[in-house]
């Protein structure tokens, strides 16, 4: 099991790449060869595998310190295929699957402290 957010995060977007591709092959199967199960089956599991990238995005982003536009870029890398890998690879260059010491709140932090005070 992966230890730190890098490596859930490749886990998670490797995972949501290869079931593009499975999904992308069902489509093939289906199109070309009538046969649709393939579709109902892979749809299902990448919308699942879909559904913890974008989990994983908006839970990692505050604990690393994400800039807003890094986290729009990873969740854009959910829609078209392999993406997500790019995007894995692109922000592991840049250094930010690094915990930054802060004496500043984190975003969920800030979250936090806002529905606090309104309650």
């Amino acid at each position: 099991m992966p230890r730190s957010y890098a490596g859930w995060f490749r886990l998670v977007a490797v995972a949501e790449a290869v079931s593009w591709i499975g999904l992308l092959v069902a489509m093939a199967f289906k199109y070309g060869l009538g046969e649709p199960l393939g579709v109902t089956v892979m749809g299902w599991i990448h919308g699942l595998v879909f559904t913890a990238y974008v989990v994983t995005c908006l839970v990692i982003f505050s604990p690393l310190r994400w800039r807003f536009g890094v986290l729009v870029l990873a969740l854009v890398a959910s829609v078209p295929p392999l993406a997500s890998v790019w995007f894995e690879r692109w922000a592991h260059r840049r250094d930010l699957f690094t915990e930054r010491d802060s004496v500043e709140p984190t975003f969920w932090g800030r979250v936090r402290y806002v529905l606090r005070e309104l309650n």
